[in-house]
């Protein structure tokens, strides 16, 4: 681990060189569960370019329809199909 302080005292701490730490100081993943990561980042840099909500600075999750998406991708990948949620089962995961 590294440590820089900023000139306003702030510090930050940079694991593994500032490379994924899951590559870099683990034993990483499969490129089957890799494809989704890399995929769901681009598409939320492209969110982010686009302007889609300001958002604070700060953390935040990636947005479902984003999750969403790259499963359905995935899934048609690997030639799965899946039904799509009945009325009931959708209001009883919203609940």
């Amino acid at each position: 681990m590294q440590e820089y302080t900023l000139k306003d005292g702030r510090r930050i701490r940079l694991l593994a060189e500032g490379r994924l730490v899951n590559l870099a100081a683990a034993e990483g993943h499969p490129a089957a569960v890799m494809d989704m990561s890399f995929a769901n980042q681009v598409l939320c840099a492209v969110y982010l370019s686009r302007g889609n909500g300001k958002l604070e600075n700060s953390v935040h999750p990636v947005p479902v329809a984003i999750d969403q998406e790259v499963a359905r991708l995935k899934l048609a990948a690997m030639k799965v199909r899946i039904d799509a949620l009945t009325e009931e089962q959708a209001s009883y995961l919203a609940s």
